[in-house]
């Protein structure tokens, strides 16, 4: 009996039609959206506006606004809220010579919007930036159907057991492929650093990275991945969750592992400055906890449990090539004697800028505690 696919209505569209109105020509004006993080933190949102001519950088495009009543950022009775573009990418749905361009978000009074993590992160980064921190995230995703059932799934019932899915091949191991196939072409046209893709121990759920990226770089390339990502599934009528435990029960759930470097660990010798950096991060667990997921470690208990994969949430631990450590050190590094390490605590829905500024803070800027320095005063 054939299986129905849970797939959205707008999928269902005549694309070819589509690619008509696509191929009509611009006559020298510029398509640019709008990207921005939205009052849950988690999700984005876009809107579009005619430029003149295409924009050469950053700096050719004009801030915006938009209703912050509606993103859950604002009140009625003083609902505009300010887009500031900070970083601009080629836009893979409808082409050159059109934009997709980022942008934090300000109140009324020109203050960040509290979602808006990139405002600290950049000047934190600003500060460290003699150390050249070089970051890259694994970001873990699951597709689901539009009923919200992990797409491919049995409609009644679970797939086999978790074994043959990692890296797997074949129409019996891997649901999805032509999305993140798509994902990933899209990410390179974009000019999104993205490095790598591959499927994960769970039947339905992918895994993209993106790096090497230094200092606030690696927030605003992740965050464009991940934007594309939800309007390539868009057209293919699924979703993509980042739910750290998209699926209790023996499966494994979802992170977004985050490899980290300054210049000093990927010398000659960089392994003492590696220990050095784990011993201050042993110290500080519970900061680190509280900023890896956007609700202040609970979405993440349902996921570090010491159970598949990960470290158990109340304990910091570290290792060399073990995957149940919250720190693992490459193995090759520790043959090395230089080079990264991963923090595997981070959750898939954490923020990227939330997350590389407490790495930074930490291990740099030698932080301790759960309160954090304000240097705006410095």
């Amino acid at each position: 009996r054939a299986v129905a696919m849970s797939v959205s209505h707008s999928s269902k569209l005549n694309k070819l039609v589509r690619e008509q109105y696509m191929r009509l020509p611009q006559d020298g004006l510029v398509q640019v959206t709008y990207v921005w993080i939205d009052g849950s933190g988690e999700g984005v949102r876009c809107k579009s506006r005619t430029l003149d001519k295409e924009p050469k950088s950053i700096e050719d495009v004009p801030e915006w606004n938009f209703d912050g009543s509606s993103t859950a950022q604002a009140e009625g009775s003083n609902s505009d809220m300010f887009l500031v573009p900070v970083c601009m990418f080629r836009d893979p749905f409808c082409l050159d010579p059109n934009k997709l361009v980022l942008c934090e978000v300000l109140k009324y009074n020109r203050k960040p919007a509290e979602t808006n993590l990139r405002h600290t992160c950049k000047k934190v980064m600003d500060l460290v930036k003699d150390s050249h921190p070089w970051f890259g995230m694994e970001q873990e995703y699951t597709l689901l159907g539009i009923n919200g059932h992990p797409y491919g799934w049995p409609d009644n019932g679970f797939p086999g057991p978790q074994g043959p899915y990692y890296c797997g091949v074949g129409a019996d191991k891997v649901y999805g492929r032509d999305i993140v196939e798509s994902h990933y072409k899209a990410c390179l046209y974009a000019g999104v650093k993205i490095c790598g893709t591959n499927a994960e121990v769970m039947p339905s759920q992918w895994e993209f990275q993106v790096g090497p990226c230094e200092g606030i770089e690696m927030g605003d390339h992740l965050w464009m991945a991940r934007f594309i990502l939800h309007r390539v599934c868009e057209d293919f009528g699924v979703v993509a969750t980042l739910d750290p435990k998209p699926m209790t029960g023996n499966w494994n759930g979802a992170g977004c592992h985050t490899n980290y470097s300054t210049e000093e660990m990927r010398r000659e010798g960089g392994l003492k400055h590696i220990e050095a950096a784990i011993e201050k991060l042993s110290k500080r667990h519970d900061y680190h906890i509280c900023v890896y997921d956007p609700r202040g470690g609970r979405d993440n208990s349902r996921r570090l449990t010491g159970h598949h994969e990960t470290s158990n949430i109340f304990e910091f631990s570290a290792g060399v090539a073990n995957r149940g450590a919250s720190i693992r050190i490459p193995r090759q590094v520790g043959q090395d004697g230089y080079g990264y390490f991963e923090d595997r605590r981070p959750a898939a829905n954490c923020d990227p800028y939330a997350v590389t500024e407490a790495i930074m803070r930490t291990t740099v800027l030698n932080e301790t505690g759960v309160e954090t320095k304000d240097y705006a005063d410095h």
